[in-house]
């Protein structure tokens, strides 16, 4: 039986020792050193040295668990639990010397999350989380906003890189929603933005296209301060990162029937 309190102060830690490397490495970065993986889709070399530090350690915290790594670090076979990580959410933030961007990992068996961390870099903020408990923001217990109609809704976009795919939602969203929610924001970080939901800074969020990595841990951080994710049907298919609309829950259903009048 895992002790999950003890096992992510363990990741807690190693998730804010992963963003100060992060933190350092900005300081002396220069947009030469990237690479693109896809149009407009980049990786650097702080993103691979800082998946590798992370898997290296959580293999040492957990020898049984599997790996699902943004940049392909680690293997997942059959293992009864699976590490998703992204070591560094929101890469063109960073390139560009602009907030926010974070680590984050989280822990599932094969039947659910376990536990999240989330550390953005920036505001020295880690989020985290593990089953049962609440969730917390520097050791402060968060909850998702009580704001339940639209008009007062602040709501955060994701505009992936499958440009082609997505753009009848994005022109679709916006055309519906600005002017008729408090504002729209487009900041390029998932995991933090989820977290941002689940801390009362957000009503919901809304992308498609992502990975599971980019959503596992700030799931689980959201569920637990008292939001609501799903697909865009309404469903659970959004672990996959194939389409994620993440709320407070009470703006849920205003929001499903407008992705549904596309």
């Amino acid at each position: 039986m895992l002790n999950l309190s003890e096992l992510t102060d363990k990741v807690r830690a190693l998730a804010i020792e992963a963003g100060d490397f992060i933190r350092e490495e900005r300081k002396k970065f220069h947009r030469e050193a990237i690479e693109k993986k896809h149009a407009h889709d980049y990786v650097s070399y702080v993103d691979k040295e800082s998946e590798k530090k992370i898997v290296t350690r959580l293999k040492e915290l957990l020898p049984e668990a599997g790996f699902i790594a943004e940049e392909g670090s680690g293997t997942l076979n059959d293992e009864q639990y699976c590490w998703l990580v992204d070591p560094l959410d929101g890469t063109t933030n960073f390139i560009h010397d602009n907030a926010p961007y974070c680590v984050s990992i989280a822990l599932k068996s094969k039947k659910e999350l376990l536990l999240g961390v989330v550390y953005e870099i920036c505001r020295n903020e880690c989020f985290w989380t593990y089953k049962g408990a609440p969730s917390y923001l520097n050791g402060n217990e968060i909850h998702v906003s009580a704001i339940s109609n639209l008009d007062d809704s602040f709501i955060a976009l994701g505009f992936p890189y499958a440009t082609e795919e997505y753009k009848p939602m994005a022109n679709h969203l916006v055309n519906t929603l600005y002017g008729n929610v408090a504002g729209l924001r487009l900041m390029g970080a998932a995991a933090v933005e989820l977290c941002y939901i689940a801390a009362g800074r957000f009503e919901a969020r809304i992308e498609a296209f992502i990975g599971p990595w980019d959503i596992a841990a700030g799931t689980i951080i959201l569920q637990n301060a008292g939001g609501m994710i799903t697909d865009f049907k309404g469903g659970d298919s959004y672990s996959s990162g194939s389409q994620v609309l993440a709320s407070n829950g009470r703006i849920h259903r205003d929001l499903l029937n407008i992705i549904d009048n596309l």
